[in-house]
């Protein structure tokens, strides 16, 4: 099973994509990048390249799930969590029209399931992903670490969904 994780963002998205194969209870990582945007772009023109580039990306990497991290918002911040809700509409979007399920994490969750801490630092989470991946470098920008982080978590969840436990 191939699970595609995705850290929205309107400027960049990062997304990391896992390999889970039948009865093994840790992924394999497959690819991890980020989708980036003009700042100077209109939202509008963001929100259909985020959307256009994962449609590619879901056909290239033809995932059999998805996973989003849960929008967060920061009372101080309230733009911010709105224009993060567009980004993660249109996210949801295409993954309804390539048919996949898709699993909602809140932040905390993947933060404690990578480095058993749910208030861990971006460092912290690139730190954990290229140990836990054997990556010879962290991942960067911090979003492609946040978006295969997503997708483990939720290749985990699978596993142990498997086992019945």
């Amino acid at each position: 099973m191939r699970i595609l994780g995705i850290d929205p963002g309107s400027r960049v998205s990062g997304y990391g994509c896992v390999y889970l194969a039948e009865g093994a209870l840790e992924p394999q990582l497959v690819e991890g990048g980020t989708l980036a945007f003009r700042a100077s772009d209109s939202l509008e023109s963001r929100l259909e390249q985020i959307h256009s580039g994962l449609v590619e990306l879901i056909t290239e990497l033809k995932p059999d799930r998805m996973a989003v991290e849960k929008l967060y918002a920061h009372y101080k911040h309230p733009q911010t969590a709105i224009i993060m809700g567009h980004a993660r509409g249109v996210i949801l979007l295409a993954a309804e029209q390539a048919g996949l399920a898709v699993d909602h994490l809140p932040s905390t969750e993947v933060k404690k399931a990578i480095t058993g801490n749910g208030h861990a630092s971006k460092e912290q989470i690139q730190q954990a992903i290229a140990a836990q991946c054997r990556l010879d470098a962290p991942p960067s920008p911090p979003d492609v670490a946040d978006a295969i982080a997503i997708a483990i978590t939720a290749a985990r969840r699978v596993a142990y969904e498997r086992l019945g436990t």
